[in-house]
């Protein structure tokens, strides 16, 4: 069974300028990720799918380069049309995508979400947070009602996607067209594992733990 771990990176980031090489706790923000899949034993292989080769140099020893096409790197580009172009490039009995946004989650979250995929019959795995509090959608109540507000310890949790990793089976995405299939495990989080990337607020609380961990 081969498993085929890939990270889409694009350095003409719009919310955080130069995100992806941009420093963290001493190396490119996209080095922490591709550190953490190198570290997760059953990974048979990791990616760098990116158009600009100028990453190159940033890349950690037995991180492979791809390069994908430039149409890939525009604002309305969505993600299935990297996973598309990726799986088409690349076989595999199982791909593992990863967020570089996504740079403290550990080797061993990763491991054993790969471990229930291969070994233990779910179809797909993803990184979630959960949320145990009062939750609304729509403007109504998701998970109790008004009429019998329950104790926040006995509320029903909710469970929020990150943008760590999808692990996901070749069929599911050849044959549902999804990153999470029709019998998923969620590998729960906390906060720090589950924090992502996208504003240039998270990338300074980011620092702040980065520097935390140096000391």
């Amino acid at each position: 069974m081969k498993v085929v771990a890939f990270v889409p990176i694009r350095l003409n980031s719009q919310r955080v300028e130069g995100k992806n090489l941009r420093m963290l706790g001493g190396e490119p923000l996209l080095c922490h990720i591709l550190k953490t899949l190198c570290q997760v034993p059953a990974i048979d292989e990791v990616y760098v799918y990116c158009s600009d080769d100028t990453v190159r140099p940033y890349l950690p020893e037995g991180v492979r380069f791809l390069r994908r096409d430039t149409r890939l790197d525009r604002n309305e580009t969505l993600g299935c049309e990297i996973y598309d172009a990726f799986t088409a490039e690349v076989d595999a009995d199982i791909y593992v995508l990863a967020h570089a946004t996504s740079p403290f989650i550990r080797p061993a979250t990763i491991a054993d979400a790969l471990r229930k995929v291969t070994d233990e019959g779910y179809d797909s795995a993803f990184s979630a947070e959960r949320l145990q509090t009062f939750a609304w959608f729509k403007g109504q109540p998701l998970n109790y009602s008004l009429k019998a507000i329950p104790r926040t310890q006995e509320i029903e949790p909710v469970y929020v996607e990150t943008s760590a990793f999808f692990i996901f089976r070749r069929e599911v995405w050849r044959g549902l067209h999804q990153r999470i299939g029709s019998h998923p495990y969620a590998a729960v989080v906390d906060r720090i594992e589950g924090l992502d990337i996208d504003y240039p607020e998270d990338f300074a609380l980011a620092e702040v733990i980065a520097r935390s961990r140096q000391l």
